[in-house]
């Protein structure tokens, strides 16, 4: 019985590493063209945190830098009420070019990040595998370098959430601040 037990958990444990293996990282990543603004376009999750505010989100700013030893500082910036609210995040490279780890100071969670793809002037597609103690999460974000972006790039930010496993009521094409009201996908 416990043989059977521990060789379930074992396949389980398996097919949630290959899944998370089974997210493609941007051939060649060149990590100096990521730098720069961007703009967050859209957003998809599976989080409780989306859910419940999922219907307050709007598009922020975004600045990638490259700090001296090679990792990622991120700067977002964002509507909060009437206020604007900024974080800092430390995304650290690992071994393979594209693929960063963050742990979250407030709440402990480990994201595991990937540059999907890029054309590095116009739009990234960046995958998050999240885990915490409550169980893990999955993050789609869809960065463009303006405040609009072709309809493909939407269209293509929806299929991959969805090949991610993310519904439609889990994808969000944010509302540009100011504008009332957001557009699922």
């Amino acid at each position: 019985m416990q043989a059977t037990l521990l060789s379930v958990l074992g396949l389980a444990l398996l097919g949630a590493l290959h899944a998370q293996d089974s997210i493609p990282i941007q051939a060649d990543f060149q990590q100096d063209k990521l730098t720069g603004r961007w703009y967050s376009i859209g957003l998809a999750s599976n989080s409780n945190w989306f859910k419940e505010k999922r219907h307050l989100m709007k598009m922020c700013t975004t600045t990638i830098s490259t700090t001296s030893d090679g990792n990622l500082e991120v700067t977002s910036t964002y509507p909060k009420g009437d206020q604007c609210v900024t974080r800092n995040s430390l995304y650290t490279k690992m071994e393979q070019p594209g693929r960063f780890s963050y742990t979250s100071p407030r709440w402990g969670s480990k994201h595991d990040i990937r540059v999907v793809e890029t054309n590095y002037d116009e739009y990234a597609l960046v995958a998050t595998q999240i885990s915490k103690s409550t169980g893990p999460s999955t993050m789609v974000l869809l960065y463009s370098r303006t405040k609009e972006l072709s309809p493909e790039r939407l269209e293509r930010f929806t299929q991959f959430s969805r090949e991610q496993g993310l519904t439609d009521d889990e994808i969000l094409i944010l509302p540009q601040t100011g504008e009332a009201g957001g557009t699922g996908r």
